[in-house]
This record gives structure tokens, sequence and C-alpha cells, in this order.
């Protein structure tokens, strides 16, 4: 039986010295070393956003960051998901997405966001209702579409 998954939300003010530093080290872990992407993580919006993540056995294994309105797009926004290589495949991702577009409810009053997908990741953000604009882009030499789910 797999151990359970400890889902804590909190801005960058609540955000304690270990938790800081925990978020920043799962995302170099995917996104710097994992996908061989050499470029900052740390982008300067951190202390714009909303931190959602999972933990495991006291480590995170999946987490997203979450935008209001007007900060990286017209509406609210998702960024920074990922799901440790270890734990793909368990549906915390999916958890991760439904909790994301919960807190998007709850914090900003509207169910409608975007999303910059990694473009291997279209179909599993259709799910969640979001659909594919013409906006196609590489960020990081991955490609990229923008996304939007309606209200």
């Amino acid at each position: 039986m797999a151990a359970p998954l400890y889902w804590k939300l909190k801005n960058f003010a609540e955000l304690t010295a270990q938790e800081v530093y925990a978020i920043l080290q799962v995302r170099a872990e995917v996104f710097v070393v994992e996908q061989n992407c050499p470029y900052p993580d740390a982008d300067g919006n951190d202390d714009q956003a909303l931190h959602l993540w999972a933990e495991q056995n006291g480590e995170i294994i999946a987490y997203c960051r979450l935008f209001g309105p007007g900060i990286k797009y017209k509406e609210p926004s998702i960024g920074r998901v990922l799901t440790k290589e270890s734990a793909r495949g368990t549906g915390a991702g999916k958890i991760l997405m439904k909790l994301a577009l919960e807190a998007i409810h709850t914090h900003f009053g509207t169910t409608e966001c975007r999303i910059s997908a990694q473009d291997y990741l279209l179909r599993f953000y259709e799910g969640f209702g979001f659909i594919a604009t013409d906006h196609r882009y590489l960020e990081d030499d991955i490609p990229h579409t923008e996304m939007h789910r309606r209200q």
C-alpha cells in the first residue's frame, strides 16, 4: 500500500525556507536535469504565485504554481506543473490538476485559465477542459502550446 499524499497550498510568504528549498530542488530535478534544460528555473515570479504540491514520505512528488489574472496572462494561469518520475502513473498528476483548478476557482473566482503545455501533454490537459490555441512556440528548446480553459 502506497504512503498517503499530503497536499499543501501556500502563497510565497507562507513558505518555510525548507519548503522553498524542496520546491526549487524538485523543479531543478525535473525541468533542468531530467528534461536536459540548462536554463534558470527561478524566474522572479514565485513571489506572485500560489504554490500547490503533494508530499509523500516527506518529499515533494507533484507540484505546480498558480497565478492570478493579469500576472502571466489576462486570465489566471497554471505553471511549472510536474510529477516526479517515481510518481508518474500513480494518479498524482490528475489529482494535482483537479486541485489546481479548484484553487483557481476558490482564490480567483473563475474556472477560466491558461497553461503553457509541453506538446506531449496536450491530451492530458484536454482531459481537464483545456483547448489548444494557435500559439505554438519553443521554450527552452521544448515545443509548447498555449492552452485555454473557458469558464
